[in-house]
């Protein structure tokens, strides 16, 4: 996303309206979910495993470190629900676990990665900073390290008006109902700018990130022709 970010530090001429190609199978998408990915690292003190007094053990914290993280999805689920999204609540995913070296040997080291998907009106900043308090209070019973770093700034949810006539018109040559998504796009930056913006493009999302990653040819005429649409309505 470094390039849309860079749009929002320099003047440049504002459009009115922008569609971010992504595979939407040419329906218009109005919203989708933030994401944030994030690593946590917990640094102890390693030695050998007879002894357990010899170490504090990274491993056995960083239990409590996910212990913590699974109760604060349940609540983030509780607390936030958006009713236009297929999966209508927040998600937090483990994604991978790197620690230790050896089984007779005191864990010193353990690092998780986990990604947190936004709905529309949540901050990630926000969530951040209660994550890190949290780990505080966990680094401080343990007498240990606790680390937090994002491993990207992360993008925040995205949400278009449903009455906006850009939304309207798009619905009207598409043929279908504008939705939502749970992937994230550059999107957000654009509305930032003080466009009217929708996802859309040809192919699904379904073949993405595949090793046979391919759009289905029938949808290529259609996209060119409601780009040409679009230009020909807000342009001519």
């Amino acid at each position: 996303m470094s390039g849309a970010r860079a749009l929002l530090d320099h003047p440049i001429p504002k459009a009115r309206c922008a569609v971010v190609g992504e595979p939407t199978n040419m329906r218009p998408i109005r919203m989708h979910k933030g994401i944030g990915m994030e690593r946590i690292r917990v640094t102890g003190q390693s030695g050998h495993s007879s002894d357990p007094s010899l170490g504090n053990n990274a491993l056995d914290v960083m239990y409590d470190v996910i212990s913590d993280l699974k109760a604060f999805r349940q609540h983030l689920a509780t607390q936030h629900q958006h009713p236009g999204f297929v999966i209508d609540v927040p998600t937090l995913n483990l994604g991978c676990i790197h620690g230790g070296d050896n089984p007779n040997r005191i864990c010193g080291q353990c690092e998780l990665e986990f990604d947190l998907r936004t709905l529309p009106g949540m901050s990630l900043d926000n969530l951040r900073e209660d994550i890190d308090q949290q780990l505080s209070i966990i680094a401080e019973k343990n007498h240990i390290i606790i680390e937090r770093e994002s491993l990207f700034a992360g993008v925040e949810a995205f949400e278009q008006a449903h009455d906006s006539e850009f939304v309207r018109y798009l619905e009207q040559l598409t043929g279908h109902t504008a939705a939502s998504v749970a992937f994230a796009t550059e999107a957000p930056f654009l509305k930032a700018m003080g466009m009217d913006v929708v996802v859309m493009g040809p192919g699904s999302i379904d073949q993405a990130h595949q090793p046979d990653e391919y759009i289905d040819l029938g949808q290529i005429a259609p996209a060119v022709q409601t780009l040409r649409s679009l230009i020909k309505h807000y342009c001519l």
